[in-house]
């Protein structure tokens, strides 16, 4: 079976599924064709990619269910460890990233003139290759407008800026260690975690303020995208939890659990703006209904732990900050 995987190289969620299905082998063809995804956006709820288009025709797009039904279809190379609160972790992290590490892709391409310009005229020219350079850079200056225009309603401003920039140096910190010790999370292989930071961090690693930041202060960690672009190569078993593991969610506790449950509330309750304050800054926005399914799913999964394994966990949980969020109520 083959795939055809319909994305582009400025989406995070698109370079994050293309790297893991690299990593497990699963044929596929990655298509950048701007006029051929929008016939598919028709069999999706949202017009987002990526677009994972089956051999029998069917399409899917949401990349976290879309890894789980390849778990299903597809033996060897998984990337949800075999241990039960191992997997659990990993689906946490891949959720904070999917979900608080795209505040920083958005954030570093759309907050400063000189990523704006750049970025607006290479997903121009990704999106209509071979038009002329008049008309891309006229389509890269309407989507540059609308993107900034938005940037209030996903929480990527400058209030907000100081907490977004914290959480991704801490982030990159944490990598920058970790790679010194080891190439992945949990053990010989790559996760489901590490394809979704490795999906985020690879739009910060070519967008002209972070890629600075990274070469500068994170080589390591920078290098490492490159390695999980293609782990197609790597044979390796499950082993030891990295302590790397530890300290994202300590940043977790302190910064995604509490955004998400202040999001939540704020649905609840019918507010127009969600706060919440995490590593000494101040952060608000709009809050999300598809946010508040995210917390629901994180609970829900923390419940359908066995017993055992979340005696395992609950240490490590609350030491970090996690554990409160993660069985309260709201």
């Amino acid at each position: 079976m083959t795939y055809r995987l319909h994305g582009a190289l400025g989406s995070p969620y698109s370079m994050k599924m293309r790297a893991l299905m690299r990593y497990r082998r699963i044929p596929f063809v990655w298509v950048q064709d701007f006029a051929a995804r929008q016939g598919l956006f028709q069999r999706v709820k949202a017009p987002v990619i990526p677009l994972l288009e089956a051999a029998d025709g069917s399409v899917s797009n949401d990349s976290t269910p879309m890894i789980y039904a390849l778990e299903a279809a597809h033996q060897g190379r998984s990337v949800v460890p075999e241990n039960e609160a191992d997997a659990f972790l990993a689906f946490l992290i891949e959720d904070f990233a999917d979900e608080w590490g795209t505040k920083a892709m958005f954030a570093y391409r759309w907050l400063r003139e000189v990523d704006q310009v750049q970025m607006s005229r290479w997903l121009a020219f990704d999106s209509m290759p071979g038009v002329g350079r008049a008309m891309q850079e006229g389509f890269a200056q309407q989507f540059r407008e609308r993107q900034v225009g938005r940037m209030g309603i996903v929480g990527c401003t400058a209030e907000n800026d100081p907490l977004i920039v914290a959480s991704t140096r801490r982030l990159l910190e944490t990598l920058e260690a970790h790679c010194s010790q080891g190439m992945f999370l949990f053990g010989g292989r790559p996760s489901l975690a590490e394809f979704s930071l490795y999906g985020q961090l690879s739009q910060l690693a070519v967008d002209p303020t972070p890629q600075a930041m990274m070469r500068a202060e994170f080589p390591y960690a920078y290098r490492w995208l490159a390695h999980v672009e293609d782990l197609s190569g790597v044979e390796g078993a499950w082993g030891q939890r990295s302590p790397a593991v530890a300290e994202l969610l300590g940043l977790i506790g302190e910064v995604y659990l509490p955004f998400l449950v202040a999001n939540a509330a704020a649905v609840a309750s019918g507010a127009g703006q969600m706060e919440f304050a995490g590593l000494g800054h101040a952060y608000s926005q709009p809050p999300f209904k598809y946010q508040v399914k995210c917390l629901t799913a994180l609970r829900e999964a923390y419940v359908a732990l066995s017993a055992e394994a979340r005696a395992g966990l609950e240490p490590l949980l609350r030491a970090t900050g996690c554990l409160p969020h993660l069985v309260g109520g709201n």
